[in-house]
């Protein structure tokens, strides 16, 4: 199974609209985590599970979503409601909350993963306007039984070695 997970596009489409026909073969499921700055109903959002950021005012966007994929629960958020330019802290809570085992969220526009207390939290970064990187991000995450492989992409599909990585939940 592949994730897709791009955020903080701000009102770009056709950056949105080329990752999904780059990875369209390949990726089961697209993750927008907010701040698209569209309406839900944009043909660009189509095939896009997509959270509400703090730019977005479209009420039909949710605040968050979580999904089960295979065994693994994966909560999808933009983060601005947790604070997450500050800490994680709170985001950690709902993820406690919603036993998520991955949570994708965006807002900080800074791209990365981490796991932590067996929790794989995942950034993709922003497509429109990348902070502490010159590039600008999107993520595609790949799940193996209990093997998450984390490969982020610049806007125009090169991977980014650095900020990929693999990780093995217990």
């Amino acid at each position: 199974m592949k994730v897709g997970i791009m955020s903080d596009s701000h009102g770009l489409t056709s950056e949105v609209e080329q990752i999904k026909l780059r990875h369209q073969a390949e990726v089961d499921v697209f993750i927008h985590c907010g701040d698209s700055e569209l309406e839900k109903a944009d043909a660009v959002m189509e095939r896009l599970l997509a959270v509400k950021g703090n730019c977005d005012y479209d009420a039909a966007y949710p605040d968050y979503v979580v999904e089960t994929i295979g065994d693994l629960r994966l909560l999808v958020t933009h983060g601005h409601l947790y604070n997450v330019k500050m800490t994680i802290m709170n985001l950690s809570y709902k993820a406690d909350e919603e036993q998520a085992d991955i949570i994708c969220f965006g807002h900080s526009h800074i791209a990365g993963s981490e796991m932590i207390d067996g929790r794989l939290y995942i950034n993709p970064g922003s497509i429109r306007l990348p902070r502490n990187r010159k590039e600008k991000t999107y993520a595609i995450l790949e799940l193996k039984k209990k093997e998450a492989i984390i490969q982020f992409y610049d806007v125009e599909g090169n991977i980014v070695t650095e900020l990929s990585n693999t990780y093995t939940f217990n």
